[in-house]
């Protein structure tokens, strides 16, 4: 396995396309089309929870948002690309004052995307920044049980719509975390980190047994290793691990991203490029640490920032796809308009015109990645058999459709229904 090798990721599946009775159609025309990928190819969704809730304006700070013209625009930028998606469960913000919860509203966003073939994954359930103040008016054991229902409560309010969450986020920086007092950190420093993952993860599958849950973080050093190794010891139970790669400063490359991949990859749980970011503009001073320090006026796109964005984000995804361990990527943020730190990270301009970045990434997953209509003939057998990258796919002859899924690395045989009956 190498960057760029991607093989692992196609598979065949022997496809017998047969008649209504169930006689094989032999020698016969057969159009084959791509309709999925089985890699998760995502964004945030926080610009569309105001049109799935059909506001005219839902541009808050918490939840980002968009007027409903600009916002329906970027939703058929978004579903043409974009296979899941990230929704905000900061918690702050979702539940401002205790028992309160935009529960519905973040349902009907779920939902709105569920029902446009988009995987929903909720982010974040537990975390430092962003912790409701009312909750420091609290005494620790009564802290602790709030954030714990407060847990069990989403998971199991959104089954079946959000079935997979950044159970905490951030914790290697637990429990020195100054910026702001909080009650997350608070509790952190009675409990230890391990004790906080274990909260967050146990609390998640309470509520819900069946959901997915990740360990995600910013820090890629080796703390974030040594977590993960006492987290897996102490018997949490971890389904992903996410890991964050925003590039305000510039892009890693393919050596560093791939040793960051395989540094994670080895602990054999599948991994996620949880939050990805590249600039299309004058990039971040190489001497900031703290991302959130930088502070500028404007932050313009530019051309030849955006020329530059589009390079290396093909390189970036080439490079991450190509890692068996990884099973999901997802950007952060679709258009420059409310971006992280005011950044100009997104491949949609804050005018709503899409930049080289997002052409260049369309071109790559719907393009060179994917199999457009595609006409095969079956065999004298009624057999065919679509190579291609792992996903779903439509088979269609005599006016009549089948779907079959190809999986990942591997073959598998399947039947399909087509035509009427072979006289």
């Amino acid at each position: 396995m190498s960057v760029g090798d991607l093989e692992h990721r196609r598979g065949i599946a022997s496809v017998t396309v047969r008649a209504a009775d169930g006689s094989p159609l032999r020698d016969t025309d057969v159009v084959v089309e791509q309709t999925s990928h089985s890699f998760g190819f995502g964004n945030i969704g926080f610009d569309l929870i105001g049109l799935a809730n059909g506001d005219d304006d839902d541009r808050t700070e918490v939840f980002g948002g968009a007027s409903l013209s600009s916002a329906r625009h970027l939703a058929d930028l978004y579903l043409d690309l974009f296979n899941t998606t990230t929704l905000p469960f900061y918690w702050r913000g979702f539940e401002p004052a205790p028992g309160r919860p935009h529960t519905a509203r973040m349902l009907a966003a779920a939902q709105w995307f569920a029902g446009r073939g988009v995987a929903v994954k909720g982010h974040p359930l537990l975390w430092h920044t962003l912790a409701p103040t009312w909750l420091l008016d609290l005494p620790p054991e009564e802290a602790e049980r709030v954030m714990r229902a407060r847990i069990a409560r989403e998971t199991r309010d959104f089954a079946g719509a959000v079935d997979l969450w950044d159970a905490i986020n951030e914790a290697v920086i637990l429990p020195v975390f100054t910026a702001e007092e909080n009650a997350v950190t608070n509790l952190a420093r009675l409990r230890g980190r391990v004790e906080m993952v274990r909260l967050a993860f146990d609390s998640a599958r309470a509520g819900n047994p069946d959901a997915r849950l990740v360990l995600n973080d910013f820090d890629l050093s080796a703390d974030y290793e040594h977590l993960i190794e006492e987290c897996l010891e102490a018997g949490v139970t971890i389904d992903a691990i996410g890991v964050q790669t925003h590039m305000h400063q510039g892009f890693r490359g393919e050596e560093q991203v791939w040793e960051i991949l395989e540094r994670f990859g080895r602990f054999g749980l599948p991994v996620q490029m949880t939050e990805t970011t590249l600039v299309s503009g004058d990039l971040m001073p190489p001497e900031i640490v703290d991302l959130n320090d930088f502070q500028v006026p404007s932050w313009p796109s530019t051309p030849e920032g955006e020329g530059r964005q589009a390079e290396e984000i093909v390189r970036h995804y080439r490079t991450v796809v190509s890692h068996s361990a990884v099973e999901s990527l997802t950007y952060w943020g679709l258009t420059d308009e409310g971006a992280w730190l005011g950044a100009p990270a997104g491949l949609v301009r804050a005018d709503g015109s899409a930049k080289p970045s997002y052409d260049a990434l369309l071109r790559l997953i719907k393009g060179e990645w994917w199999m457009k209509p595609t006409t095969m003939r079956a065999n004298s057998a009624g057999e065919l058999h679509v190579h291609g990258f792992a996903g779903g796919y439509r088979l269609t002859a005599g006016g009549q459709e089948s779907a079959v899924m190809v999986p990942r690395g591997g073959h598998t045989q399947a039947q399909a229904r087509l035509g009427p009956a072979v006289a």
